[in-house]
Order: C-alpha cells, then structure tokens, then sequence
C-alpha cells in the first residue's frame, strides 16, 4: 500500500484557484499515476499530481501529457469517465468514500457511499461549490488526436463533505486513490495511483486505496 502526507499550507487571506496552483507549484512535491493492472488495457498516458490542503480546503493539481484527448459531458455528475478523465477518490471511514471525477475541460462528478453499486450524487448546488480550472478551458470537443499535455486545479471546501459534516482535512487520516481513464477515447485506459488487484477495471474498491495523512 502506498502513503503520502498531505501539507498544511499557510495562506493570507481565501484561497483561490490561482492561488492554490501557485502553493502547490511551489511548496508541494509530484506523485506519478502510474499502475497498470490490467494488461489488456495498456495505455499509459504520463500522469503525476500535487496535493495540500489549508485547514478547509484541499488543494489538488493534476498534469497530463496523453496521445488522444474527448471532452463532450459538460453536465454535473455526468458521464466524464468517458472523456479524458482524472478522478480523486477518499475514504473517511474505510468503507465508504467519496468519489471526485473530472473530465479535461473541468466537468464534475461527485457521490458518496460504500460501493459502486451504493452511492448518492452529491446535490449540484454543492459540487458547483468545487471550483476547477483546466488549461483546455471549458468548452466540450469530440476526439482529437495529439500528443497534448493538459493540467486541471482543483480546489475542494471541507463542506462539501456534506456526509461527515464538520470536518476538517488538517490531522485527518484517511485513504484514497488517483486514478487517470477515458473509456471512450480510442485507446481506452485505466491507471492508478495505488494498485488495484481486480481481474477488470474497477476504481471502486476502497480496500485497494492507499494511506493518505493530512498535517
């Protein structure tokens, strides 16, 4: 199981997506999205990410260098695993997580639960409370073909984990994962951060996330 240690970064004044990409440039190491597990998907795009938090926020910063890109869901908690996709998933408890989902242009996907086949989506006027920023800005696209290189901010309040209500990320232990896909591209893929011992694709199984400590 891997681990990492997430930093508390000091901020005067809110912190906004600017910011964050700024702080996490410049204070915070790079982690590559690397597994493979499963061989008949061997697509490897070049995945790292940056993450801290500040108390109240989490602050998270993915780069991505890939041969083809899709960008065609533009509606909150729609189907962006299909387009080229990165995914942040955090287990509180063990058992139950959240799971964060963002295609290239910055469209979200947000529920909670215990499993694939147990989860509630987050209401929208809550996941609109995310904010998020992509290189590629916000408009949808159908597939094209590179190489590209693309970079996503996000940038998390506490509260939108309406499910542990008060809580905060600063001493917080937990799990998680990171992931990179896109099932609809023409050379589908399906990465991970921490290696995931399933016989298909599969993200959603916490007892495969590895330890996440925040300061």
């Amino acid at each position: 199981m891997k681990s990492l240690e997430v930093i508390l970064m000091e901020t005067v004044g809110p912190v906004t997506l600017n910011s964050a990409s700024l702080l996490l440039e410049n204070l915070v190491e790079m982690h590559r999205v690397d597994c493979i597990n499963w061989k008949e998907f061997s697509g490897k795009p070049a995945v790292d990410f940056r993450i801290g938090h500040t108390v109240d926020h989490l602050l998270l910063k993915f780069y991505v260098r890939e041969d083809f890109l899709r960008a065609m869901e533009t509606e909150i908690n729609g189907d962006v695993y299909q387009d080229s996709c990165v995914e942040f998933f955090l287990a509180i408890d063990g058992r139950h997580y959240y799971n964060f989902e963002f295609n290239c242009i910055g469209t979200p996907h947000v529920a909670w639960g215990e499993g694939r086949h147990n989860r509630q989506h987050l209401p929208p006027e809550v996941v609109r409370t995310i904010g998020v920023k992509s290189s590629l800005g916000k408009d949808p696209f159908g597939v094209r073909t590179g190489p590209f290189s693309w970079n996503l901010v996000v940038l998390i309040p506490a509260s939108v984990l309406v499910h542990d209500p008060g809580i905060s990320f600063a001493g917080l232990s937990a799990t998680a994962n990171f992931y990179k896909c896109g099932d609809k591209l023409p050379e589908p893929h399906f990465v991970t951060w921490n290696p995931v011992g399933t016989p298909q694709p599969d993200f959603h199984r916490p007892e495969f996330f590895g330890k996440i400590d925040f300061e």
